[in-house]
């Protein structure tokens, strides 16, 4: 077995990242452009202050401060540390969070690992499954041998439904493994949910929680399968998930345009659905422009699906 290594790839409006082990994609990461990740720390100003938490501005963003900022009146100065990232997607009302520091402004700490070239003749990012994962979180279904997750985003918690060919006993033990090998793959966390086949014997249960643990590395909290056939987990949520990220269609889409597109060269126009035109922001097609050393240009089409968009030349 080969020692596990990110691969960074830094694209327009995202940076991407890859965690590989023998050749499969174990957890990846989206950093999206102007969404600081956690454990950034900035100088902010106290809003408001109540008795379940604090609202503090940092750079236009609330922040909720859920420990509270004790000593600190509301309008002064204090520095915070991000402990989750705003989330956008399927949750764009639930604020970021962060705690009071005393420490000085700083940005977070930069995954470490070996910097793709891109664009580039060769597709690093692509020959590691990078299309694949991507399908996997717009659509929200992962296949393993056997069966497959469904996987739904809810404000309460992400679940995933096991379902397959196989018999309730080996589908339960095959499921529980696919399944935590999706949450770390897609850096899911939070409140998790995953509804397995029903197994009889405490038993059985417990050899299908053992699976599951064996393919999730901590830190996380589970519960027992119970009767049912549920097993609930809790991970620390320090950032949006791909799937969180891949819910905000338009701007997701627009992201995986710009990197197929920058393969080309010379003049090329864009054609997409109309939500995914408006989610192209002028930066970005500047940007595009340079890599490709010709002029952008746009063409909104509705018949285009969503993911189906596509560059052409002139």
């Amino acid at each position: 077995m080969t020692s596990p290594d990110w691969l960074i790839e830094h694209g327009i409006g995202e940076t991407r990242a890859v965690l590989v082990e023998d050749g499969d994609i174990v957890e990846a990461r989206i950093l999206r452009d102007g969404v600081a990740a956690a454990s950034t720390i900035l100088a902010a100003r106290l809003s408001r202050s109540g008795a379940r938490n604090a609202v503090t501005v940092a750079h236009g963003c609330e922040y909720l401060l859920p420990k509270g900022a004790a000593g600190v009146a509301e309008g002064a100065a204090l520095s915070i540390e991000i402990t989750r990232e705003a989330l956008g997607g399927a949750e764009p009302w639930k604020r970021p969070l962060a705690r009071v520091s005393e420490a000085a402004p700083r940005d977070a700490p930069s995954l470490t690992g070996r910097v793709l070239p891109f664009p580039a003749p060769e597709d690093g990012l692509e020959a590691t499954g990078w299309s694949d994962l991507l399908d996997e979180a717009r659509r929200g279904i992962v296949s393993f041998p056997g069966g497959e997750l469904r996987i739904s985003l809810t404000p309460a918690m992400t679940l995933i439904d096991v379902d397959g060919s196989l018999s309730p006993e080996p589908l339960a033990l095959a499921g529980a493994t696919a399944a935590a090998r999706a949450i770390r793959r897609h850096g899911i966390g939070g409140s998790i949910g995953i509804d397995l086949p029903t197994v009889d014997g405490k038993a059985v249960r417990q050899s299908v929680a053992e699976a599951f643990d064996a393919a999730l590395p901590p830190p996380f909290e589970r519960t027992a399968v119970n009767g049912f056939g549920f097993l609930q987990v809790v991970r620390p949520r320090r950032h949006a998930s791909l799937l969180e990220i891949a819910a905000d269609r338009p701007a997701f889409e627009a992201r995986a345009l710009l990197r197929r597109a920058a393969r080309e060269v010379g003049a090329i126009r864009l054609a997409a659905h109309p939500a995914v035109i408006a989610s192209l922001i002028p930066v970005w097609i500047d940007q595009l422009a340079s890599q490709v050393g010709g002029q952008v240009t746009l063409r909104a089409d509705p018949t285009v699906a969503m993911s189906g968009a596509y560059a052409e030349h002139l």
